[in-house]
């Protein structure tokens, strides 16, 4: 069978996310190729990246990483324009010679260029969670403006979307909620009086899945599921009762949708964000990821629990800011975003970091947000009052 050719922007494709992407591309030459990539500071990575895949554009985040990348790219005599200017990302993200974005920038940087994606109507592949945080009714606006095709990348989240019916109008009727599963990280059964002990290290040591830094804090913590449900709550135009978190361990189970009927349809696998990336790339369609496939006759007991509030505060606040003004859900992100970044920094403990995320949605003053600039300028504002709050815990 032959397939017109995707042509993929891969946004972060030097981060876990970007290269699990570009395994999958690699494995499937016929149905994919790579437009654009681009990174923060890793040139090298970037460079052997463009040497495989031959890129129309490389993007990078500063003109001195710009400049080093394309000596290197020249000396290699690679057929790769580099860029690093403002709107870059934005273009590669809504050029009219790409289908495909993959959004796996992490933090509130990489919401622009989704919103670029999502008004040019491209298919975006969501692994930015702070897209829909931050962005909220805004971004999904564009994307309904744009006629973009939003599909999630995030285990959990394509795990509601493989498990909900083909008709998003028949959604309303038929569902009676979601059950987002997380695994609980590395500090589910810990003493909680000795969290405020815990160092970068041991928090990046997530037990199920290779993850960049910031986002195993976030687990650490769970703060990555109480993003993930402001995330699902925009995705799939759910109210917040509607959504539900349980801790499985084993990460077996990645969610599940409990129907009208009390009948629950749930997407297993093994914890491999190859699975997830393949599905978002080929939808409808299914092909090969290279994940190992799940052995049911070997599988262990799978578990499930509550959430503890003691263990994680930080939590809960996700139905806390999808109950308040807009732009409350912007606030938390930039918040974490400044306080995980101190935490793995070392200037502030593992237990401050939920204390900035609440004095920090304490400190804003809400007014009228309703187009990208207000949110970007709350964001901002935001961070300027976390900073100042953990700079008032550092020991």
């Amino acid at each position: 069978m032959s397939f017109k050719k995707q042509r993929v922007t891969v946004l972060g494709s030097t981060g876990s996310i970007g290269v699990n992407t570009l395994d999958v591309i690699a494995r499937h030459p016929e149905r994919f190729e790579v437009f654009a990539l681009s990174a923060a500071t890793q040139t090298d990575l970037l460079l052997a990246q463009c040497a495989r895949f031959k890129p129309q554009y490389a993007v990078m985040a500063s003109e001195p990483h710009a400049r080093l990348l394309a000596e290197k790219v020249k000396a290699n005599q690679l057929p790769v324009q580099v860029l690093w200017a403002p709107g870059a990302l934005e273009m590669i993200a809504s050029h009219e010679q790409m289908d495909t974005v993959m959004a796996a920038i992490v933090g509130a940087a990489g919401l622009s260029p989704c919103m670029a994606a999502a008004r040019a109507g491209k298919r975006l592949l969501l692994a930015n969670k702070e897209a829909l945080v931050v962005g909220g009714e805004v971004f999904m606006r564009a994307v309904r403006d744009g006629g973009a095709k939003l599909l999630p990348i995030d285990s959990e989240h394509s795990a509601i979307f493989q498990s909900l019916p083909e008709d998003p109008a028949t959604w309303g009727d038929r569902v009676e909620k979601i059950i987002l599963t997380a695994s609980g990280g590395p500090f589910r059964t810990r003493d909680t009086a000795s969290l405020r002990h815990v160092t970068p290290d041991e928090a990046c040591a997530h037990p199920n899945w290779v993850m960049g830094r910031k986002i195993s804090v976030d687990s650490a913590t769970m703060m990555n599921k109480a993003l993930e449900v402001i995330e699902a709550k925009y995705l799939f135009g759910l109210t917040p009762t509607q959504i539900e978190v349980v801790i499985h361990p084993q990460s077996i189970i990645h969610s599940m949708v409990q129907y009208r009927d009390t009948s629950v349809v749930a997407q297993l696998g093994t914890p491999d964000m190859r699975v997830p990336i393949a599905y978002g790339l080929a939808w409808p369609d299914r092909v090969t990821s290279g994940a190992k496939a799940l052995d049911f006759r070997s599988l262990a007991t799978m578990t499930f629990e509550a959430p503890d509030d003691d263990r994680f505060p930080g939590l809960p606040l996700a139905w806390a800011v999808l109950n308040a003004p807009v732009g409350s859900t912007a606030v938390l992100n930039a918040a974490n975003e400044v306080a995980v970044a101190a935490f793995l920094d070392k200037r502030i403990r593992f237990d401050h970091i939920h204390r900035v995320n609440h004095a920090t949605l304490d400190a804003i003053t809400f007014s009228q947000v309703s187009d990208i600039e207000s949110l970007l300028a709350l964001d901002e504002e935001a961070r300027r009052a976390a900073v100042q709050i953990a700079a008032k815990l550092e020991a």
